[in-house]
């Protein structure tokens, strides 16, 4: 009961806090729940928080984010009959771990628009899935975002490679074999050679910023890897932090980001493989409240075509001799289909021998899943 009242205190502040707005409309309320993470994680729920906030600044509509007590159904569930009984009536949720709740929210709440953001709601046993008409999934296609990042720092001259993913999670797995086919189409396009050695590509098993993980990765740097993609969400501030201690040899250690542009978190940090998180919010945002064109039931895929993933341009394309009109060419040859990223092991398998001048990397391809 403590803890209901807890966040009961904290939910209504903060809807007195967001409904004193000017101009602030009351037909909807939008509220997103974060996961285990919180908004300022500079990753994945900071990235859709933003989204959130910008199309509901831009409409004036009332909107919050609330974080649960914990991360599982009961908490997520919890906090979305909280933020329901309190007048929310669309609820976007960014993450994996909320399939199970909201494949029964959905149902309890039928007349509440949900957002899920890389997930597709299912029972909680992986063997039934449904998605209602008040609900929409949005996946990435993280490889391709994987591949930009790969072959680009190939290209740029860094020829030894890590990987180091939060959990073995869809979206992670995705994110690495992009990586691994980026990497070793450039090598084999551009003659150059590359190291990647399978225990250099590993799950940390959570996405935490915790000191084994930093320990971990100065030993990678240590043993010579000049670069390391982390997928992690907050555990990639541990690699920064190890790629900091490297400030001072000849050729400092490097960084690649996830989900965001994480270039602001550490000078380390040469490129991040994008989801454009906010833009797909306010896209499906927009469709709902604006277009009247919701597509309740449906899983949209986000690609390069739909500008859904892609590496930062600007301040914040940090590659030495890869150059922004080098990227803009792959990413066009993505685009139209003429370079197809795979999506899975088997499709790595085959992508490999026929476009990465078949490396023997048996033991590599096998610890992407």
């Amino acid at each position: 009961m403590k803890k209901i009242l807890s966040i009961l205190a904290v939910f209504i502040f903060a809807v007195v806090l967001f409904a004193c707005q000017n101009g602030a409309k009351t037909e909807w309320k939008i509220v997103m729940l974060t996961d285990v993470g919180t908004i300022t994680d500079k990753s994945f729920n900071q990235g859709t928080w933003e989204g959130v906030k910008a199309f509901a600044e831009e409409h004036e509509i009332n909107h919050m984010y609330f974080r649960p007590n914990a991360g599982t159904k009961a908490d997520y569930l919890e906090a979305i009959d909280l933020v329901v009984a309190n007048g929310a009536n669309v609820i976007v949720t960014p993450g994996f771990l909320f399939e199970t709740a909201i494949y029964e929210a959905q149902t309890r709440y039928p007349n509440v628009y949900f957002i899920l953001i890389d997930g597709v709601p299912q029972l909680g046993d992986y063997s039934t899935y449904e998605t209602k008409s008040n609900t929409v999934n949005i996946l990435f296609q993280e490889e391709q975002s994987g591949f930009l990042a790969g072959y680009a720092a190939v290209a740029d001259g860094y020829t030894k490679l890590g990987f180091m993913g939060g959990m073995a999670v869809p979206a992670v797995v995705r994110f690495g074999l992009g990586f691994v086919a980026g990497a070793y189409y450039a090598a084999n396009a551009l003659s150059k050679t590359i190291t990647f050695e399978a225990e250099r590509y590993e799950y940390l098993g959570n996405f935490d910023d915790l000191p084994n993980h930093t320990t971990k990765a100065n030993s990678w740097y240590a043993a010579g890897v000049e670069i390391i993609f982390v997928a992690a969400g907050g555990a990639g501030n541990s690699v920064m932090k190890a790629a900091e201690d490297s400030s001072t040899v000849a050729v400092p250690k490097k960084v690649i980001g996830v989900d965001v542009d994480q270039s602001g978190e550490s000078a380390t940090v040469i490129s991040s493989a994008m989801k454009q998180l906010a833009v797909a919010v306010q896209q499906e945002l927009k469709a709902l409240i604006i277009d009247n064109a919701f597509k309740g039931g449906q899983t949209l895929i986000k690609g390069a075509v739909e500008g859904g993933v892609g590496l930062p341009l600007g301040a914040s394309f940090k590659f030495a001799t890869f150059t922004e009109s080098q990227y803009t060419t792959l990413l066009n040859q993505v685009k139209n289909g003429t370079i197809v990223v795979p999506q899975t092991k088997a499709e790595l398998i085959t992508f490999l021998s026929q476009h990465a001048g078949n490396p023997s990397i048996t033991p590599l391809v096998n610890r992407v899943s």
